[in-house]
């Protein structure tokens, strides 16, 4: 009996699978916490995976 595995997922080629980062602003808050900034990558949406695209071309 073979062994059936589901394919890989497609990895961003904008991020390479980095698709979420915290970007420090420098300083800190009155409590001493470092001030970040979420940015997400916007080819993926911050997901880090590479949508397929059906034949119409529109993403799937």
């Amino acid at each position: 009996m073979a062994h059936h595995s589901s394919p890989s997922p497609r990895i961003c080629p904008a991020c390479d699978g980095f698709a979420s980062v915290a970007v420090t602003l420098g300083g800190r808050d009155h409590r001493g916490h470092l001030r970040t900034v979420t940015a997400h990558c916007p080819a993926c949406h911050g997901t880090g995976t590479a949508r397929r695209r059906n034949r119409e071309g529109a993403c799937a």
